[in-house]
């Protein structure tokens, strides 16, 4: 059995604005300071709630590797994109419409990102459920854009 391919289609402008959001995650995640960011510290579970010494020896244990993975995770949204987005020619209509051919793999990857990149905006926002959400402050506009996209890829990946 072969494996499936998603289509992701997006204008070059969402490309061009993906990329740039992807591309400040990743360059996030390559700052040696990452840990002290309270938005990397959410992609970073809590490993023994109620005990935070146990959960900081886990996060010293593991962090590293999970942080690696989702720059990896990054680089593949990245490269799927072209790169950095620098191949959508920016004298060309910012309407048209680009196919993005995903693999199940590199599919799970943008979930992933995508799904990182959102928990780094809602620490942004102060978002840390539902009420702290306001859908008419123009500053949530990227996290529900994002959001929308996430939504769309776990739509395309459920259909069997």
């Amino acid at each position: 059995m072969s494996e499936r391919i998603v289509v992701l289609e997006i204008s070059r402008l969402e490309a061009l604005h993906l990329a740039g959001l992807v591309g400040q995650f990743a360059e996030l995640l390559a700052d040696t300071r990452r840990a002290e960011d309270p938005g990397v510290a959410r992609l970073l579970p809590d490993a023994y709630p109620g005990d935070e010494e146990a959960t900081r020896e886990f996060r010293r244990l593991t962090g590293n590797d999970m942080l690696d993975r989702r720059a990896d995770d990054a680089r593949t949204v990245l490269t799927t994109l072209g790169s950095d987005g620098t191949d959508v020619d920016a004298d060309s209509d910012p309407d048209t419409t680009i196919a993005v051919a995903l693999s199940e793999n590199e599919a799970t990857a943008w979930l992933r990102t995508l799904s990182a990149v959102r928990l780094i905006l809602a620490e942004r926002l102060g978002i840390r459920d539902e009420d702290d959400h306001r859908p008419d402050d123009p500053r949530f506009g990227i996290y529900d854009w994002v959001g929308y996209r996430l939504d769309g890829l776990v739509t395309a990946l459920d259909r069997r």
